[in-house]
């Protein structure tokens, strides 16, 4: 029986994407924000463009990502991870792998285009996200995916979406992008601190494994309550408006992620089977309050 159109859609583990378009849609914002204090031209198109190729990326990521993790028996039957589009036979692995590659290679000719239409220093950002979408599966298996994370689904993502944009390298997007990449390495980090159990039977080593549960469920907390804390503190030094506080809004959507985190245990992973999207959701409506107030603020 062949995949049908849902299976291909489900294969990307769409629910996910939040992790990447939220930062660039964040970096536009404030580009908005700052437009006034901007001297070179703006293109929003161009800004459009750099959402979607984030997006494409971690499609590709997250396919090949299921890929080796089969491969590499980190999936299996018994176990809560990926699409489950190759544990249940829905597809072969090279289907897969070629989905996962397609994605990438017309992300890379979207960068291209961009590159070829802005400058140089894209190159360095786009070979960065090359790299860490393709080998991203090798820093989860040594415990450094969650730093891997972090560095790509915000700070890097807001870099090339503002140089895109601008022609130029806004540094301070680093920091507008920390409170989102905290939220969006939660994903991740519910992920991997359900699978304790039978990423240790694939003889893997993921952070949330070295941390051990109690570790791993006080890395969580500090960063959801960290999402907050950065933002208070760049409108505290002035770099945000006082409208971005806004974001408070979703405190409840953290708070009750962390009650369900703090149930966690090593025997149960289905009490926290729904975690990662969960924590992407948070992401999602995080940033879109945090965007909203960018786009308003400007005209207050």
């Amino acid at each position: 029986m062949s995949p049908t159109t849902k299976n291909w859609i489900i294969a990307t583990r769409p629910w996910s994407f939040p992790a990447s378009s939220m930062p660039a849609l964040l970096t536009i914002s404030y580009i908005f924000f700052l437009k006034n204090a901007i001297t070179t031209d703006i293109n929003w198109v161009y800004g459009v463009l750099a959402m979607i190729g984030a997006v494409l990326f971690q499609a590709s990521g997250n396919l090949i990502g299921d890929y080796f993790d089969y491969k590499f028996k980190v999936d299996r039957k018994d176990t809560f991870g990926s699409s489950r589009m190759l544990v249940d036979g829905v597809f072969k692995p090279k289907s897969i792998f070629t989905y996962g590659i397609s994605f990438l290679l017309i992300g890379i000719l979207l960068g291209l285009f961009l590159f070829i239409n802005t400058g140089t220093d894209l190159l360095w950002i786009g070979a960065i996200g090359v790299l860490g979408t393709y080998f991203y599966y090798k820093m989860k298996f040594i415990a450094l995916g969650d730093l891997l994370i972090f560095i790509i689904y915000g700070p890097l993502i807001g870099l090339g979406t503002a140089y895109v944009m601008t022609n130029q390298l806004h540094w301070d997007v680093l920091l507008l992008n920390i409170p989102v990449a905290f939220l969006v390495v939660n994903i991740l980090h519910a992920n991997n601190t359900r699978d304790i159990r039978d990423d240790g039977k694939a003889n893997i080593k993921t952070q949330a494994m070295i941390l051990g549960i109690k570790g791993a469920k006080i890395q969580y907390i500090l960063l959801a309550l960290g999402a907050y804390v950065a933002v208070t503190l760049m409108v505290a030094l002035g770099m945000l408006h006082p409208l971005s506080l806004l974001v408070v809004v979703t405190l409840p959507i953290a708070l009750k992620n962390i009650k369900l985190m703090q149930q966690a245990q090593i025997d149960k992973p289905e009490v926290i089977k729904d975690l990662d999207a969960a924590s992407a959701q948070l992401v999602m409506a995080f940033t879109l309050l945090f965007s909203l107030s960018n786009f308003i603020a400007v005209w207050l």
